[in-house]
């Protein structure tokens, strides 16, 4: 393949100019956000292990937030909405249809962004009313100031609004190519787009309903069950939020950079698909502990989770065949020989395919947490950080930061400062992700716990059965700082690439699969009917163990009880009639609150 320059091939900003300023303006709130939580990192790493330590413990758990919300939250969603952004206006080959509503839900993000992140940063400040000391998984019984909860608030209605935003731009798309199969890039985000609607639903109903007017003195109380349920309900399927960018840029961007074609549009759909089927009903799984959920329900969300496994496997034998594909077509030969053909040079290749790995550990990690019964010898323990590092931490950030290697100057007409510094920041961060998860995963593996300051227990030893606990601590340390270093790396390329001077023919054109979308049946682009499937199989996972919650809690009309449906339904005497009275019990149990 011919470098940029030689293609000649008009840039995003060329074609697009004021979409690629609303995409340049998210993608830098982006890299704003993983700076400050890289930071915040850093601190968090050093702390724990002892290393080096200039805040006092109590001021841990701000830091632990803010990394948390900033990097899971604040980074990956400002991310994903501007290479949707991208992504929509270039397979759909159109401007959105009104440049002022996209800012404006990218502003309403931004604001959203700066209460919350207010909210966190006052926890430094102990005569201010400011603090959220929440963590990430901010549900009761813990609780924040109004101002943190307020800004999730605004913060999610801007990502509802980015959506419609992109169904309104494939709508208008439509009616001028009514017979035409949906553009995969499209297809990829609004089936995206679709998930995110239903599992927002669970924590808008926690923020609004309960921790909002809770935090404001408006109720005495909520039920820290029934919110912890709402949480993961959203909690979960948010991760296949981070991941499904990563997923669209692997199928529809890593295959060009390694010189061929993607191997199958309609297995690239497939999977789409059934992350919009199978993302929400697999919360429960973050619960097996939870004694006020029926064991019954946690087996059917492990076996839900299980099946998860499937698209995940299908994007494996997917991106590698199409890179193997590229690297054949490069002069690549032999069963293994054609990974050397691949362009390992390329830093947005070498930062792909290596998150590409990474995630692969962590699935089968994921495993693991997945299991109910083996569950409970990780759970709440560094195993959990160290599994999710690999998926969002590595899969997700570094897949960012490599594409944004590619689109960047699309994005800009200015070519990238340093490519060998972005492909030493690739490699940096994967050896320091190494070094960290591993550390997390053994010390998890010896019960060391998660979400403390202080993990070194007076009268206690944590007994290695290699090595020893202060050489894992050190290689999380050590993984910690190569992740800040990386980071500062990645984020002053970015920088000093705006100085580039400005050139032409930066754009960077992909090519269309092997099989394209005419390969599959129509009615893998009915979103509509996928759309229906997806809510029934959430009603079927969350419904009984809601009704339980709420009837039984003593918080909302202790009259209620789920308890007989329940029965009912776990051991097959009257499905229908048990879904049925849990619908109609749960309905009197909402209207039944008491302020």
């Amino acid at each position: 393949m011919g470098s940029a320059l030689e293609t000649g091939t008009p840039s995003f900003v060329d074609r697009f100019p004021q979409e690629a300023s609303v995409v340049k303006a998210a993608l830098t709130s982006s890299f704003i956000a993983l700076f400050l939580g890289a930071v915040f990192g850093l601190i968090q790493g050093l702390h724990r292990t002892d290393v080096f330590r200039f805040l006092d413990s109590q001021y841990y758990y701000t830091v632990l937030t803010a990394h948390g919300v900033l990097m899971v939250v604040s980074f990956t969603i400002f991310f994903l909405v501007g290479i949707f952004t991208w992504a929509v206006v270039r397979s759909l080959d159109r401007p959105v249809e009104d440049i002022r509503y996209t800012w404006a839900w990218y502003g309403l993000m931004v604001v959203g962004t700066l209460m919350a992140v207010v909210a966190i940063l006052g926890g430094f400040v102990p005569s201010t009313e400011l603090s959220a000391d929440v963590l990430y998984t901010f549900y009761a019984p813990l609780q924040a100031h109004p101002l943190f909860y307020g800004g999730l608030a605004i913060f999610i209605i801007g990502t509802w609004l980015a959506g419609a935003d992109w169904f309104r731009s494939w709508y208008a798309w439509k009616q001028e190519h009514p017979d035409e199969r949906i553009p995969l890039q499209t297809f990829m985000v609004l089936t995206t787009m679709l998930m995110w609607y239903i599992a927002t639903i669970g924590i808008a109903i926690a923020v609004v309903g309960f921790l909002l007017p809770w935090s404001l003195g408006l109720i005495e109380s909520v039920n820290p069950l029934l919110t912890r349920t709402l949480f993961w309900f959203w909690g979960h399927p948010v991760v296949y939020f981070w991941l499904m960018p990563a997923y669209l840029l692997w199928y529809t961007v890593l295959p060009s950079i390694s010189g061929g074609r993607l191997f199958s549009d309609p297995l690239a759909r497939v999977v789409f698909v059934l992350f919009l089927l199978l993302s929400t009903p697999v919360g429960i799984h973050h619960q097996y502990v939870d004694p006020g959920i029926a064991e019954g329900f946690k087996l059917i969300a492990m076996t839900n989770t299980m099946f998860l496994l499937l698209p995940s496997l299908l994007t494996a034998f997917t991106v590698v065949a199409s890179m193997e594909h590229g690297a054949r077509q490069r002069g690549g030969s032999g069963l293994f020989g054609w990974l050397r053909a691949l362009p390992w040079r390329n830093p947005a290749f070498t930062g792909m395919a290596l998150a590409g790995l990474m995630f692969a550990a962590g699935g089968f990690s994921g495993m693991i947490n997945a299991g109910m019964n083996i569950n409970y010898l990780i759970h709440n323990t560094l195993w959990v950080p160290g599994h999710f590092h690999l998926t969002v931490g590595t899969a997700v950030a570094l897949t960012f930061m490599a594409a944004s290697y590619w689109l960047w100057p699309q994005l800009t007409n200015k070519p990238l400062f340093s490519r060998p510094i972005a492909l030493t920041q690739t490699v940096v961060w994967f050896v320091g992700m190494a070094l960290m998860s591993n550390a997390m995963h053994v010390m998890g593996l010896f019960g060391v716990p998660r979400r403390t300051a202080e993990p070194q227990y007076e009268g206690f030893e944590f007994v290695a059965s290699f090595g020893s606990i202060t050489e894992l601590r050190m290689q999380l340390a050590l993984g910690a700082t190569l992740l800040f270093i990386s980071t500062v790396l990645f984020v002053s390329n970015i920088a000093l690439s705006t100085g580039s001077p400005t050139r032409t023919g930066l754009g960077q054109p992909l090519s269309k699969p092997l099989s394209p979308a005419a390969d599959s049946p129509e009615v893998l682009d009915n979103l509509k009917l996928w759309f229906g499937i997806a809510m029934v199989l959430v009603v079927l996972a969350y419904m009984l163990p809601l009704a339980s919650i709420v009837g039984d809690s003593g918080v909302i009309d202790r009259g209620v009880s789920a308890a007989p449906v329940m029965i009912d339904l776990l051991t097959g005497l009257n499905p229908v009639t048990a879904v049925t009275e849990a619908v109609s019990r749960l309905s009197v149990a909402i209207v039944g609150v008491v302020p």
